[in-house]
């Protein structure tokens, strides 16, 4: 007897543990990102996601 072609269910968006949304960004901002991001072979998004990471744990509030 063949085996059976088993499909397995395709994760929803959001089950990754992460969230897409939009934000604006200056057209500087965005040169200066995909400048950083052909320097270190990184992608943009994970560029954003390091550079906000660690803006979070570093940040002050006053």
């Amino acid at each position: 007897m063949k085996e059976p072609l088993i499909i397995m269910k395709k994760q929803l968006r959001g089950e990754d543990g992460y969230k897409t949304f939009s934000v604006r960004l200056k057209d500087e901002t965005v040169a200066d990102l995909d400048k950083l991001s052909k320097d270190t072979n990184r992608s943009r998004n994970e560029l954003i996601n390091i550079l906000i990471e660690y803006a979070l744990k570093n940040c002050i509030i006053k």
